[in-house]
């Protein structure tokens, strides 16, 4: 059965009231929940970017979910504080944690000054951190010498078993050159067929573990309103790669989302005010592959996460479990 999610919006929430809307994600009936770990939010005017280390051990510890976070090794964060950020949380919390590992985006990385590196160059940087943070958290001393330098490293607070390091791939090629070191997949989208071409590159490619899809959602009073909220809270979900890899500012992004039209928004994020058509499309993107869907609410504000949240867990993940 497909377990339902609690995206928790660091770069449109503030840390104190991320926490307390993923306890009533939980109170509602929510069965996980994920992060991802930004520096700097994607739109000037969502204006929060919380620390997500930090924050996911009040989190865990305020909660019974198991959560994930996608992050980016290599540049901003150097993989030895990764693997020690990973092994301190999976030792505090065995079992409830998870770490998606990705290339990264300027948009979090350009700020250590160094040059952005093409996509080539950040896929075998990648490679790199996920074996040093593999060699780490088994509790091996490490010295490496690459993309990025390591020397005489080691990790003495560490869990029992490792968390599950898992490959985030927004395409079937990526899917499929990460399926090799990746304890499991996690991408982003709405739209079945490509998503469904994603999770058979990395199962064909002998990836291995759950599949996971974060979704875009915008839920509101009427349509209209939902898609105002769509464009006003995240607009650029509209914006594909590589410009979203690409662009190294929230004022950058601001002024490419200007031109996203609505039916680019509507390809990015589902848009309605009915929750049974939420409810028919997120069951229609877990049949194409995924053990896990994770929610993500654009609308920033407390009322539209509280009534979401509510709703959703006493309407949407009754039924789409009664579907399943």
């Amino acid at each position: 059965m497909t377990d339902y999610g609690y995206h928790c919006s660091h770069e449109q929430i503030a840390p104190s009231r991320l926490l307390r809307h993923v306890v009533r994600a939980q109170e509602a009936g929510f069965d996980a929940a994920m992060c991802s770990d930004h520096l700097t939010p994607w739109g000037v005017a969502q204006g929060e970017s919380g620390y997500a280390f930090s924050w996911l051990g009040a989190a865990l510890a305020s909660t019974d979910l198991p959560f994930g976070v996608v992050t980016a090794p290599g540049q901003r964060t150097h993989p030895v504080t990764t693997a020690q950020a990973i092994a301190t949380l999976g030792e505090m919390f065995p079992g409830r944690f998870w770490a998606a590992l990705g290339s990264g985006e300027a948009l979090n990385e350009h700020v250590t000054g160094d040059a952005w590196p093409d996509k080539a160059t950040r896929e075998r940087r990648l490679r790199e951190c996920v074996g040093i943070i593999r060699a780490l958290l088994a509790g091996e001393e490490v010295t490496h010498h690459g993309e990025v330098q390591v020397d005489r490293a080691r990790v003495w607070s560490r869990p029992a078993e490792p968390p599950a390091l898992v490959a985030a791939a927004v395409s079937p090629e990526s899917a499929a050159a990460h399926a090799e070191w990746a304890d499991g997949l996690i991408t982003v989208g709405c739209d079945p067929r490509a998503l469904r071409e994603v999770v058979e590159a990395y199962r064909e490619a002998g990836g291995r573990g759950p599949a996971r899809l974060q979704v875009h959602l915008a839920w509101g009073p009427d349509d209209d309103a939902a898609l105002a909220m769509a464009r006003h809270d995240w607009p650029n979900g509209a914006i594909t790669p590589p410009d979203a890899w690409d662009l190294p500012t929230p004022e950058e992004f601001d002024q490419r989302a200007a031109s996203v039209t609505d039916d680019q928004l509507r390809a990015a994020v589902l848009i309605s005010s009915d929750p049974s058509v939420h409810r028919d499309r997120i069951a229609e993107l877990a049949d194409a592959g995924f053990d896990a869907v994770m929610l993500h609410q654009v609308g920033a504000d407390a009322d539209a996460q509280e009534a979401f949240i509510d709703t959703f867990g006493e309407r949407v993940l009754p039924e789409l479990r009664s579907l399943s």
